[in-house]
């Protein structure tokens, strides 16, 4: 705050201004940051998606796992299964329960399009609650 004195001793006059520059510096500094780390977060890069340092959940009972090799072979558990006949294996295996999580083993050689298939296939089947598995990755 700066104050203005006449010589006169009985008028004195305050004067109340804000001074806006430490605030257009701070706002200078903000915009450069977020200029620079927007562009960052929004570039594409190649990433390995089988890795994971999750630590591992404790299932009660045995957990429906459906495996899909590099040939493209599909697993329940251990038995060899055709895409046509999952959804009988699942009712099966599952008891009937939609609410059943379905964990998925998948290689990394497996083409994109077969899973997002996989996984629609298992949505049309009323099966929603889907987990993917991958490598515990520990240091």
């Amino acid at each position: 705050m700066a104050m203005n004195l006449n010589n006169s001793d009985d008028v004195q006059q305050e004067m109340s201004e804000i001074n806006v520059t430490p605030f257009i510096d701070v706002m200078l500094v903000l915009l450069i940051i977020f200029m620079a780390t927007i562009p960052l977060a929004t570039v594409n890069i190649p990433i390995n998606l089988p890795a994971s340092s999750a630590n591992e959940q404790k299932n009660e009972g045995t957990p429906i796992i459906l495996s899909l090799n590099s040939d493209n072979q599909l697993y329940l558990s251990n038995e060899l299964i055709s895409f046509e006949n999952i959804n009988e294996k699942l009712e099966i295996a599952t008891h009937g329960n939609k609410e059943t999580v379905i964990f998925f083993r998948i290689d990394k050689e497996v083409k994109y399009d077969l899973v997002m298939q996989l996984m629609s296939q298992l949505r049309l089947s009323g099966y929603l609650k889907v987990g993917l598995m991958g490598i515990n990755e520990t240091n």
